[in-house]
Parts: structure tokens; sequence; C-alpha cells
């Protein structure tokens, strides 16, 4: 990317938050939003860090998250539909794995940039805690 200066944005400059990252406007966007939003949940974000270690069953993650069969069933098939995870069948059971090592980047990335704007984190009334 090149600012009006001819020079290259970096990551956090001025040009570099006014740039797009992805062109083509609002669809890639609403894509990244999407990517996001599937991040947005406690749940999902605890069997993440959990399958980051190595693969698991369903049963693992249940017992890891505290929550039933059910529940945890649908936050890994949102985790899978959207591609942070995959599932190898072995009999009757389903083996979760973490398919992009990226993943481990972003979610320290993440902790990180929480760590640093806790008190603004916890000041913001825009997003509500989840219950």
């Amino acid at each position: 990317m090149s600012g009006s200066s001819g020079t290259t944005a970096r990551p956090g400059s001025a040009t570099a938050a006014t740039s797009p990252l992805l062109g083509g406007g609002g669809e890639q966007v609403g894509m990244v939003a999407k990517f996001f939003r599937a991040l947005g949940d406690p749940t999902r974000l605890r069997l993440l860090e959990f399958l980051l270690a190595g693969e698991h069953t369903v049963s693992e993650c249940i017992a890891h998250v505290g929550l039933s069969q059910g529940r945890v069933s649908v936050h890994l098939a949102c985790l899978a539909d959207c591609g942070y995870v995959a599932a190898r069948r072995e009999g009757r059971f389903a083996h979760y794995r973490v398919v992009d090592p990226r993943v481990a980047d972003l979610i320290v990335l993440a902790r990180s940039l929480a760590a640093d704007n806790c008190a603004a984190l916890a000041a913001c009334e825009r997003i509500a805690p989840r219950t």
C-alpha cells in the first residue's frame, strides 16, 4: 500500500488505518466481521484454545467447558462451518482439531490487545457482556 507521500503504510499508521486491507469494499468487510463474530463467543474461544493443544473428542471438549453435549456440538459445528476446526471420524467418535496454526497467533494477539486495553474494554457500555 502506498500513502500520498509514496511511502509504504505500516500497521497502526494513519494510512494503514484508512486504507482497506481487502479490495472490493463491503462484501469483504462483511466477511471479516463474520470471521470475528465466530470468535465472539467465550465458549467458542475456550474450545479453540483447548483444541490448540491437540486433537480432542467431543467428550473431552464437554468436560473442558462444562456444558451439555448439545451446546458443545453446536459450538464445534459453528467453528467447523467457519473453517476454524475440522473433525476426523473414528468409529462413533469425532476428534476435533484446529485447521490453521495461525489461529494460535490470532488468539495470542487478541489476548495481548485485550490485556493492554483492559480498562477501556471494562468501561465500554456499547458492547454488553454475555451472560
